[in-house]
């Protein structure tokens, strides 16, 4: 037809031009004799998110049909494209033909029918060690006699060949491979190369270990961090991420790059901005880069443009926005520093037999914490303090030796708990742990009877009371203390805005502990900011394992499963099923299922004689599976259940199914969570990225990791409301939290406030090769660890990591290192910039300190010159053979000793 001709030739004189067109493939079948598609390539077939990628193709062949249906009424269409797409059953047909691997980040209901499923998240960890062969050699013999095959990814070429050599004279049967292989039972393969972490495959019997477990593991110091840095260094940055340059603002992570100029080679961080506009910084400026968090919605947020005012302005609203809330802020905790707070006395023999009557270990970070608590409490102002510490990392332990400390000095302590069950639980826990000490402790809920909650008040207000233990009834009017001393928080985020107001009014002047395991933002800024004291438990107690974490659609089959591996290891079960219009229609489900099984049901509507007596029955024995709703998320311990089964999980909330998990796995039994989504159900967006965090986040310490994965999911509206959010959205939520940080120091009249860095460009090769660290990844993160590089212990620190995971650095890598440190002591000697042109070096003064100079002109003589002209600075020439490197160490030394 003439007007088919007419377009083909449109068509023709564009594709010469070398245009491509969206519509192109309609003339395909002109083109090609034989009809093709990927079946025709591929033996083996790999789906990417099986449920995803069906839906894609309902999309695809719905959007064909209906392009179709237009083609033929506008006669654009060519013979064949009705043949353009696979119907549905053409392309199971294919699928059924071929090899299928389907790579599902959560377990769906077709993967029960496969020939195999290998539960990549069923796998564990494999066990770290100091580096010592003998360790090895016991860990690799305990998996060889299980039948496992054991494969070692040893870094270096030079470090698998040692590694390999040493196994074999130890009578292992180790072999040397450039390429993994089939890995044979009672065999160990050594391969050079690097994996994050070692990991097990029980069901397949397989052991991987990686170079990172196997080389030595030195005890790193601890280095003091700047507000914000737990989440530069928390959240990976990856290619294609948003990310916050401080002076450049919001762009799109591309990667390093190696750039050589004049034969000297560096790496440099490539960021896109708006437009086509490219930002290339040297690797140790990554220190200045932070992945974006602030929009919910990435999509949303608007790239900067380079060389324009708009970033600038943007930051100095959010600025502003930052100083009216750091106002707020010192306001409301000012009057608790300037009023008089109770002195506590120093630690008696009492407090030392209490806490040597624990029964457990104490980890060093309990015991930091402890002293922390302590030290705040016997100082004459008021202790405002936030102890931040995942489930089951011993939190009420800390809060049990600050409480009996406070009643031991004849005050009276206040423990406020969201939840009747969690009071009671705190009730039992403390009663039993002082038992045999003078300390009086009552329990205070809305379910105790009148006259019951008349005389704990009369009781309380002579002062017969020593320690209080309730929920939000604690902060009715009636409520009077004869001396109150310390208030305990336990979960701070549960309760509502006008009960922490009414805490103000309340508890002025009075110490405050605050225990939380995921702490709300607020709480987080004020912590992280400097307005509110925060100790950190980050070590688990002895032996705890990892909870072994499935997401998964609901499948009776597979949760019956479940609960009878449970019960025949004498354990016990949690269900939640948060409906209680049908929750004993789930418990008979249950019962039905496994008619062994004693199955008991406990929600928030029944008396609190209905629920202590479920908790009783639960923690004798009793009973075997609990179906319950939310209610046992804060606090509830019973350590006999170790498998958690959780419906509809993705209707609840990232920390709320931490907390969830947290009720299990609380001693050293290995314990289970599965979080369950209706079958053939397609996540939201959100939904998916929660229930990913939480498969994601098995290890412990990961509630401050979830916390702020859960900001990144919500967005900034759930820090700071509707009134602010823009300006945080705007400049993201770690360069909020800087500005934060700026805006408190000057409204408290400090001084140098923002310190401003050091530029280094000097002809010196700075980079890691790929040769050394071949994931990109992982060399960022080195970037990462290398620009925070601060003192002379943080750079050997850095050193003898990478040479325990890595092996020896390369030239270029300890020029790296050293750059960074000479960055940092610049700066303090008031250097902005130091730039190497020919062979002179110059240094850029942020401001003249004529003794400094002379200092310099005393160590290089002659071949110093200093040059006020166009922005003043230093020149020094380098002697003969002088690297620059040496040169810049010396003057800078100089500066700083002047």
């Amino acid at each position: 037809a003439p007007e088919m001709r007419e377009q083909l030739a449109t068509v023709c004189q564009k594709l010469r031009g070398g245009i491509t067109l969206s519509t192109t493939d309609r003339f395909f079948p002109l083109c090609y004799d034989k009809e093709a598609t990927i079946f025709d390539y591929a033996k083996a077939v790999f789906v990417c998110e099986n449920t995803s990628v069906r839906e894609n193709y309902r999309a695809l062949a719905m959007q064909h049909a209906e392009d179709l249906k237009i083609q033929t009424e506008e006669k654009h269409i060519c013979r064949g494209l009705d043949r353009f797409m696979l119907t549905k059953s053409e392309l199971n047909s294919e699928l059924d033909e071929r090899t299928c691997v389907y790579l599902d980040t959560f377990i769906r209901g077709r993967d029960m029918q496969l020939g195999l499923l290998l539960d990549v998240q069923g796998a564990i960890q494999t066990s770290p060690w100091s580096g010592e062969l003998a360790v090895l050699r016991t860990e690799l013999q305990s998996y060889l006699e299980m039948g496992f095959a054991c494969v070692i990814y040893s870094g270096t070429e030079k470090g698998a060949h040692t590694l390999a050599s040493d196994l074999q004279d130890e009578g292992f049967k180790a072999d040397l491979a450039a390429d993994p292989e089939k890995p044979l039972p009672g065999r160990i393969i050594v391969i050079p190369g690097t994996l994050g972490a070692g990991i097990e495959y029980s069901n397949v019997k397989l052991a991987v270990f990686t170079h990172t477990a196997v080389h030595a593991s030195r005890k790193q110091r601890t280095v003091k961090k700047k507000p914000g840095e737990e989440i530069r260094s928390l959240a990976d940055i990856a290619i294609g991420d948003l990310v916050v340059h401080y002076s450049h603002g919001i762009g799109i992570f591309d990667g390093v790059h190696k750039i050589e100029t004049d034969g000297v080679a560096k790496d440099y961080i490539k960021i896109r901005y708006a437009g086509a506009d490219v930002l290339h910084i040297p690797v140790t400026q990554l220190d200045l880069v932070s992945r974006y968090i602030g929009s919910g919605d990435v999509n949303t947020v608007k790239l900067n443009k380079l060389n324009s005012d708009q970033w600038q302005k943007s930051k100095a609203k959010a600025k502003a926005a930052a100083k009216e809330m750091a106002s707020e802020l010192i306001e409301l905790y000012s009057r608790r520093m300037k009023s008089k707070g109770f002195e506590f006395p120093p630690d008696d023999s009492l407090q030392e037999d209490f806490e040597a009557h624990f029964n457990y270990i104490e980890t060093n970070s309990q015991l930091r914490c402890i002293d922390e608590i302590k030290s705040d409490m016997m100082k004459p102002v008021p202790m405002e303090r936030l102890l931040c510490g995942d489930v089951g990392f011993g939190k009420t332990e800390v809060a049990l030796r600050a409480a009996f400390k406070c009643a031991e000095a004849g005050k009276q302590c206040a423990v406020l708990v969201p939840t009747t069950v969690l009071a009671w639980q705190h009730f039992q826990t403390f009663c039993n742990r002082m038992e045999g000490f003078p300390i009086n402790i009552s329990l205070l809920s809305r379910h105790k009877t009148p006259a019951e909650q008349r005389e704990i008040l009369r009781r309380l207000k002579n002062g017969s009371v020593d320690i209080l233990i309730g929920t939000h009834r604690i902060i009715q009017e009636d409520i009077k203390f004869k001396d109150l001393g310390l208030v305990i928080i336990d979960e701070e985020q549960r309760f509502g805005v006008a009960h922490k107001e009414k805490f103000k009014e309340m508890f002025n002047g009075v110490d405050i502990l605050t225990l939380s395991a995921t702490p709300i933002p607020r709480t987080l800024n004020m912590a992280m900011s400097g307005i509110r004291d925060m100790s950190v438990i980050d070590e688990p107690p002895q032996d705890r394992q990892p909870i072994t974490t499935y997401v998964m659609e609901h499948d009776w089959g597979v949760i019956m499963q479940a609960i009878e591996k449970e019960l025949r290891r004498s354990g016990q079960v949690y269900y939640i099923h948060n409906r209680i219009d049908s929750i004993y229609s789930c418990a008979e489900k249950i019962r039905s299922l496994i008619p062994e099984a004693r199955v008991g049901v406990a929600h928030g509507k029944m008396t609190e004689e209905q629920m202590l007596e479920i908790w009783r029955q639960l923690l004798d024995g009793s009973l075997d599976v609990l179906v319950c709703t939310t209610i046992i998320e804060t606090g509830v311990d019973v350590p006999n259940v170790n498998t958690l089964i959780i419906e509809n999980s993705d209707y609840m909330g990232l920390a709320q199914l931490h907390q969830l998990r947290g009720r299990v796995g609380r001693t050293n039994k290995r314990a289970y969570a599965y979080f369950t989504f209706q079958r053939g159900k397609v996540l939201s967006e959100i939904s998916q990225k929660r229930l990913d965090a939480i498969r994601e986040f098995t290890q412990f310490g990961s509630g401050f990791r979830i916390a702020l994965r859960d900001l990144e999911i919500r967005g900034a509206g759930s820090i700071l409301g509707a009134n602010q959010s823009g300006h945080l959205a705007n400049v993201g939520y770690d360069m909020y939290l800087q500005l934060l940080d700026e805006a408190v120091r000057e409204e408290r009249g400090e001084k140098d406030v923002h310190k401003e860095e050091c530029l280094v460009d000097i002809k010196i090769d700075a980079f890691i090769p790929e040769d050394y660290i071949s994931n990109q990844a992982q060399r960022v993160d080195c970037y990462r660890k290398i620009a925070r590089i601060q003192t002379e212990e943080d750079s050997i620190d850095v050193t003898d990591e990478l040479i325990d995971r890595y092996g020896d650095p390369p030239k270029s890598v300890l020029g790296l290192i050293e750059v960074a440190r000479l960055r940092n002591m610049a700066s303090a000697a008031d250097i902005v910039e130091i730039t190497q042109m020919n062979n002179d070096l110059l240094f850029y003064l942020g401001k003249f300190d004529m003794k400094k100079i002379a200092a310099v002109s005393k160590l290089c003589g002659k071949r110093m010159l200093l040059e006020t002209a166009d922005r003043g600075h230093i020149r020094v020439t380098l002697d003969k053979n002088e690297k620059p490197i040496d040169a810049m160490r010396s003057v800078i030394r100089t500066m700083n000793e002047a």
